[in-house]
């Protein structure tokens, strides 16, 4: 079983993100990114495909800041081949042009799943497995929450909303994005990860960047400050008289 898992790199969202000269992408320039975290749960979900049925992990992903360290990790934690995708494209990628990207090395590889996570941080569409399965001509859902193989093929439970799963029973090739993994993503020690950095590995392969119809951004703002919450005392009887003062404040009559 030959499982690819697509990865990507985001903005960590404990830093202060600010937009950059042009109004349309945050300033890249002093940012820590680090890995989709929905991206990790399917290396996760792959390799525990990979012990428990054997076969071989491949992680792939666009070139993007720090990308590499997304790459040496997966490695380390026992990924088998990492492939770092080159075009040219800067900035925030749009769902469709990551999508066409894969596709195009894809279509020269033999696999029997491609997994990527449900959604990112920076884009909460959920539709590059959708649209990655279509660029592919190949069957695919999301929001995936249990995956095994099932004679010729795999069973695959989706998550429905309100609690409700739904299980199915498809033959691969299969596109899936994964909401969660049997289990919480691996740690690594770094230690590992600097000997994966040590023995190189990543193979790179240069792509042509498409053309992809597709959404742009053209201003992005930072949020509006509301105003500030007032502490309103430990008293409750002080609580109780500010609490009315600003209702009646509002135009709601108290008696």
């Amino acid at each position: 079983m030959k499982i690819v898992v697509a990865m990507r790199q985001i903005a960590d969202l404990v830093e202060e993100l600010e937009v950059d000269a042009s109004g349309a992408d945050i300033d890249r320039e002093f940012v820590k990114f680090v890995s989709n975290e929905w991206d990790e749960a399917a290396l996760e979900e792959a390799l525990c495909l990979k012990e428990a049925h054997g076969g071989e992990v491949v992680v792939v992903g666009v070139d993007d800041v720090d990308f590499d360290q997304t790459l040496f990790g997966a490695l380390a934690k026992g990924a088998d081949r990492a492939v770092k995708l080159s075009c040219g494209f800067e900035g925030w990628m749009p769902t469709a042009v990551r999508a066409e990207i894969l596709a195009r090395w894809l279509k020269d590889e033999a696999f029997d799943l491609v997994l990527t996570g449900v959604q990112a941080a920076d884009d909460l569409d959920g539709q590059l497995a959708g649209v990655l399965g279509a660029r592919l001509g190949l069957p695919h859902a999301a929001v995936v929450v249990g995956l095994e193989p099932d004679g010729e093929g795999f069973k695959v439970t989706q998550e429905l909303g309100g609690g409700v799963t739904l299980t199915s029973h498809a033959t691969g090739p299969l596109v899936l994005g994964i909401q969660a993994a049997r289990q919480a993503p691996r740690y690594v020690p770094i230690s590992r990860i600097r000997q994966a950095m040590s023995a190189g590995g990543i193979e790179e392969v240069e792509v042509e960047a498409p053309a992809a119809r597709a959404p742009r951004v053209t201003r992005l703002f930072a949020p509006e400050a509301k105003g500030r919450a007032e502490m309103l005392g430990d008293k409750p009887s002080e609580v109780a008289a500010r609490i009315v003062e600003l209702i009646r404040a509002k135009g709601a009559g108290v008696s």
